[in-house]
Parts: structure tokens; C-alpha cells; sequence
């Protein structure tokens, strides 16, 4: 351990009101500082004191302020605390330097600094929200407490948020990303745009579970899976991107129920999608449940009988879908092989990383650990979930040191499945 005093740390002070206090002779200890240094840096060295004496250390200005009896026995615990309190007496009288501790040292890293999402998405949906709502709300749990700002970097599936934290941003912990949570599989299907890896980054937290509700217009020519199943042309599904829900869902259909779904590439976001549904352009959306059921047009459309549901991705039906089948359902009624089974597990179960923020590799644990445990604490604030409740925003959150072991269970997979999901998602 590096002694945590130096000439180049301590800054010049008035201490000579100590010297009433002390009623020592200044040139007495003048002869005594040498030595006393000298001890103190080789005591320093030893190992058995290292620990003890740095707590003793950080209080040494406090001490200095004492009488000699109240230094010896504040500091009495280190085995070198004669040496210390002659050692400060001597300095203190001398005035050669003012000694700071090592705590008083050390600013906090994100004291001053401003820390940046970005979001893989366009603003207005629930990503958006959601990082606009903790980047209010983290900055109250982090030492220094920084100011947070949030920069949407919307497309290909959230791939060019990632690419920029992973290659392009310093690995600091002052970027975080929340992108599409299943920007996993553009990995696991081996596209060669990706230039990250999920499993060498940090998860911090999501604050949700995510599943999929397969949505179509209302005067759509199918209701059901089986009538998609039997149109003659299929019909068109946006999509934001390979890893996007909307594109997902469409894929694992086609392969493990033969259902034929033609998906409409190149929408920025999901609002855009939405929008080219309400125009015709687009007859369905495959798409997250809780935004499905808090925000708008999906309000107005429920009013209206606007769109249909079609199925969800949930193991369980979710209460607002009672009466919409789900896919295990669905598995179940067509004895659906088990392999196709597991590979669509492999895809939906994705959903587990809700609406997750990461750090790069690289950054420091202490500041991995300082994001995490500030996600926690404000996750968990009475207000913002006040918020969240109003906004219809679900709360389920997710820990990051839970949702790293996802990603490395979800990508070590045997060879068979990944080329069988490479295959789906070609």
C-alpha cells in the first residue's frame, strides 16, 4: 500500500494556535522529525499494520486537534500511534505542510461529471421512459451525485447504440445503454455488423419482465394463428430490427408453427410502426405487453376496437390478455416437437431481460458496483414508482448481477441450437 502522504498532497495552514495546547518546544521536536519519519515509513510498510493504521490515518487531522493524551488515546488501537502523534505534533509546530487524509484526498469519481444513456430506440416508448425516469432518479443514490442526461440513437434493433458504447465511448461508467432487450440474438445468430459482446459487459438492472403480444387490425383477414396460417399471401408485419420483438416473434411462428409472416423492415421505432399500421401500410406488430396497455394510440384504439389480439409469449396469460392464447398453449394443441420448443425458449425467454442497462467492459468495479446499487435504490424510491404506477409503466425489476448469468446461460448454448436459431433468424 502506498503511503498516502506526500509533499505533493498537503497544502500550506495556521497551526501555531496549536502550540499553547501542546506546550512543547518547537526546536525539540524539530530534532525528532527525521527519525520519526523515517520509522513511520517503515512501520508503514509492514503488513500486519497496513489495515489498521489506514482507518487510524483517515482520522489523523482530527487527532491533531486533540491533546497529546486524547491523540495518544484516540489513536492508541495502531501499534504506531506514538510515532504518529510525535510525527504530527512535530509537523504541526514546524509548519512545514498541511497533512490531509487520504479520505479527504479523493473526490468522488462522478462528482461534477455528467452521465450519459443511450437509448436504442426512438423516444416516446417505453425504453425511452424508462431511462428518462431513472436518469432523474440514480444520480440521487451515486457518490458526487452527477447529472444524467439521455440521447436516443435509434436503429438497426438497437445494434448502433451498442456498437457505440461497446466501441466508440470511452469505458468510463459515464455511458450507460438500454437497447432492445433481444439485441442478444444479432450475437447469437453471428451477424457481422455486431461489434460487442453481451456477455463481456455489465448488466446494472431492468426494471421489468418482458413479453409479447402479437397485435393485428381489427379488420385484418385473420384471427387466430391457424387463419394466418392458411392465408394465401402473408400478411405484412413491421419490424424495427433482426433483434426486435415484432421481427422475433414473426420468425420463431414460422419455424415452429409453419406460420408465414411477412416482416416489413427499416421502421425506426415502434411509433413508427404503429403509425404505418393506423395507415395500412403494415397489418400487424409483434410488441412488448406493458406499453401495449399504457400509452397511446393503443388507449384509443381499445376504445375503438381498432386491432385484434392474436397471441402472447408469456408462460402464464397475463391478466389484460385473459382470453388470448399463448404460445405454449398453442405448443401444446399441435404437439409441437420438443426441439422446436427449446429453441423458441432459447428466443422468447429473452423477454426475462425486460428493458435492461449495461456499461461496457472495461469499467471499474467499484463504478459498476456504485451504478448497480444506485439502480437498486431507486428502482425501489416511493416516487418513482408513484410515477410508474400513473405512466402504466409494470415494475418487476431485475438485478444486474441476475441478468449477467442470463446472458451467459442464454449464449452457451450447444452447437445444435444455435444453428438452429441462427437458421430462424437468417
Amino acid at each position: 500500500m502506498k503511503f498516502p502522504f506526500n509533499r505533493s498532497t498537503v497544502q500550506p495552514f495556521n497551526v501555531f494556535t496549536l502550540a499553547p495546547l501542546l506546550a512543547l518546544n518547537r526546536q525539540k521536536f524539530a530534532s525528532i522529525v527525521n527519525a520519526a519519519i523515517s520509522d513511520f515509513l517503515a512501520l508503514w510498510e509492514r503488513i500486519e499494520v497496513r489495515a489498521r493504521c489506514g482507518t487510524i490515518l483517515s482520522r489523523f487531522e482530527t487527532a491533531l486537534t486533540l491533546t497529546l493524551s486524547q491523540g495518544a488515546r484516540e489513536l492508541g488501537r495502531c501499534a504506531l500511534s506514538q510515532i504518529i502523534v510525535g510525527l504530527g505534533l512535530a509537523l504541526a509546530l514546524l509548519n512545514p505542510w498541511h497533512l490531509e487524509s487520504a479520505s479527504a484526498q479523493q473526490t468522488p469519481f462522478y462528482q461534477g461529471k455528467t452521465v450519459r444513456i443511450v437509448v436504442g430506440l426512438t423516444p416516446g416508448g417505453f425504453y425511452d421512459r424508462w431511462a428518462r425516469l431513472l436518469a432523474r432518479f440514480m444520480p440521487l443514490y451515486i457518490p458526487g451525485h452527477p447529472n444524467f442526461i439521455v440521447q436516443n440513437m435509434p436503429g438497426a434493433g438497437s445494434m448502433i447504440a451498442m456498437n457505440h458504447v461497446y466501441g466508440v465511448a470511452k469505458h468510463d461508467g459515464l455511458t450507460l445503454v438500454m437497447p432492445n432487450y433481444g439485441v442478444y440474438l444479432d450475437q447469437l445468430a453471428g451477424r457481422t455488423e455486431v461489434q460487442f459482446d453481451v456477455t463481456k459487459m455489465h448488466f446494472i438492472g431492468s426494471p421489468e419482465k418482458s413479453d409479447i403480444v402479437l397485435y393485428a387490425r381489427a379488420d385484418a383477414p385473420f384471427k387466430t394463428i391457424q387463419d394466418m396460417r392458411k392465408l394465401a399471401e402473408p400478411p405484412k408485419c413491421g419490424a424495427s430490427g433482426t433483434a426486435s420483438a415484432d421481427y422475433l416473434i414473426a420468425k420463431v411462428l414460422e419455424d415452429t408453427l409453419g406460420v408465414k409472416i411477412n416482416s416489413i423492415l427499416g421502421y425506426a421505432g415502434g411509433n413508427e410502426i404503429d403509425i404505418a399500421v393506423e395507415k395500412g401500410e403494415v397489418q400487424c406488430r409483434g410488441m412488448t405487453i406493458a406499453p401495449h396497455f399504457g400509452r397511446e394510440p393503443f388507449d384509443s384504439w381499445h376504445k375503438k376496437g381498432f386491432d385484434r389480439h392474436i397471441l402472447q409469449t408469456a408462460e402464464k396469460r397475463d391478466p389484460r390478455l385473459a382470453d388470448v392464447p399463448t404460445i405454449y398453449e398453442i405448443f401444446d394443441a399441435e404437439k409441437t416437437p420438443e426441439e422446436s420448443r427449446r429453441v423458441a425458449d432459447v428466443i422468447l425467454r429473452g423477454g426475462d431481460f425486460g428493458r435492461p442497462m449495461l456499461v461496457a467492459p472495461g469499467v471499474p468495479a467499484d463504478r459498476v458496483k456504485m451504478l448497480r446499487e444506485a439502480y437498486v435504490k431507486a428502482i425501489s424510491n416511493h416516487e418513482l414508482l408513484a410515477e410508474a404506477k400513473k405512466s402504466r409503466m409494470d415494475v418487476e425489476p431485475v438485478r444486474g448481477e441476475d441478468l449477467d448469468a442470463l446472458a451467459k446461460r442464454v449464449l452457451n448454448q450447444p452447437p445444435a441450437v444455435i444453428k438452429r436459431v441462427r437458421k430462424i433468424l437468417e
